[in-house]
């Protein structure tokens, strides 16, 4: 797990809503949600701001939050919007509230219910003023024992093993730490400030674990205390909720769709929020709508309520016009090929060499160059993806 330390080139640039990223078609903002959740107020609120500032809609990220994209560069009104619809609690915060959850965890599945564990989390990392200072790329994680979520890379996860203990993971890997679920805050905090503690300073500070010349141990360290220790295993991992329709455990259903390319535009996000008190983002860039029992309406929207749609295994980054690095206008070229997919198809398509947007796990890697794609790095022309991409049915 260690590595050398890069020196880096700028200062860590991770956008929220005060650190603004400038796009070529305009400010981005970043709103980060504590295990994905929103409710519908919330999503009422986004709806607004996209349409009267914005580009029209909420694009999800693949750390369960969402972005805004194509807004007036320092608009004042933008973050007192945010605060009032309870979406920038703190401010000296906002950057470093990365926290993903396993996103059906108290409706359906797992070993317990990991909801209150990541409110409490927030709440934790929020009042202590070091931990502003964490790098915006900082993930932590609470995974409810089905390994979702703890196959995400996260810097700190906390993953159940039963309903009362959980396994310690660093950047992903098993520390042998086994902690008590009723101190899995605590861990989680004290770890970050560890980190904190050994990551170094200026352009050669870590901004992720996986990144400490010691592997983590000096995190290992502080944390040990709280629980056991084991010998490390290697804990597998698996997907997250497919579209699809799902029986709650406590009756009734729950809905998981996914809109395409992540986007959600002010409309849907309305729907979204006459439909259901609250939802859920994933870190897949879909939503679990809790108590959804009809897909109907989110059909008619745009949205895929099926796994077995193509499309709902292919993303891509924003492309042009939106961003000046890119080569070619990738979601116009990825919609254009939907309609050919075989079921099953995962890729990704990307305008340069940052692949933003890229998911985890195994998928065809499509991006842009020299006047068409290189497919998994075989160059075909833009007429040809269709079939290079219909011939990889069953293979990504």
């Amino acid at each position: 797990m260690s590595m050398v330390i890069p020196a880096r080139a700028r200062t860590d640039a991770c956008p929220g809503v005060l650190a603004t990223h400038d796009a070529a078609d305009g400010a981005l903002v970043r709103v980060r949600l504590p295990g994905g959740a929103i409710g519908a107020a919330q999503l009422r609120a986004l709806a607004g701001i996209a349409e009267e500032l914005g580009d029209g809609a909420a694009h999800l990220t693949s750390r369960a939050n969402v972005q805004l994209r194509g807004l007036p560069r320092d608009e004042p009104a933008l973050a007192r919007r945010l605060a009032a619809a309870g979406l920038l609690p703190a401010p000296e915060h906002e950057r470093v509230r990365n926290y993903l959850a396993s996103p059906a965890s108290g409706h359906f599945g797992g070993l317990l219910d990991v909801r209150e564990h990541v409110r409490a989390l927030d709440r934790a990392v929020r009042e202590r003023p070091a931990l502003a200072g964490l790098p915006g790329r900082f993930l932590f994680a609470v995974d409810d024992g089905r390994g979702d979520v703890a196959g995400e890379g996260a810097d700190l996860c906390w993953r159940a093993v039963d309903a009362g203990t959980g396994a310690l993971l660093l950047d992903g890997t098993d520390t042998g730490l086994r902690i008590p679920a009723a101190r899995v805050v605590e861990t989680l905090v004290t770890g970050a400030e560890a980190f904190l503690a050994v990551r170094g300073r200026g352009e050669a500070a870590a901004w992720r674990v996986g990144e400490l010349p010691d592997g983590g141990a000096g995190v290992v360290a502080a944390v040990a205390g709280f629980g056991e220790r084991r010998r490390p295993v290697s804990l597998p991992t698996r997907p997250g909720p497919a579209p699809g329709r799902y029986a709650r455990d406590g009756g009734g259903y729950a809905t998981c769709v996914a809109p395409v390319f992540g986007r959600l535009p002010a409309p849907v996000l309305r729907l979204l929020a006459e439909l259901v008190p609250e939802a859920v983002v994933t870190p897949w860039r879909t939503l679990l709508l809790p108590g959804c029992a009809d897909d109907e309406p989110l059909a008619m929207a745009g949205l895929v309520v099926a796994a077995e749609d193509p499309v709902a295994g292919i993303s891509a980054c924003i492309g042009r016009p939106g961003c000046a690095k890119s080569r070619a206008d990738v979601r116009a070229d990825a919609r254009a090929v939907l309609p050919v997919l075989p079921p099953g198809t995962r890729a990704h398509f990307a305008g340069c060499e940052r692949r933003c947007g890229r998911p985890r796990g195994d998928h065809v890697d499509v991006l842009a160059d020299g006047g068409g794609y290189r497919v998994d790095g075989a160059w075909v022309p833009v007429a040809g993806l269709a079939d290079s991409l219909g011939d990889r049915e069953g293979t990504a």
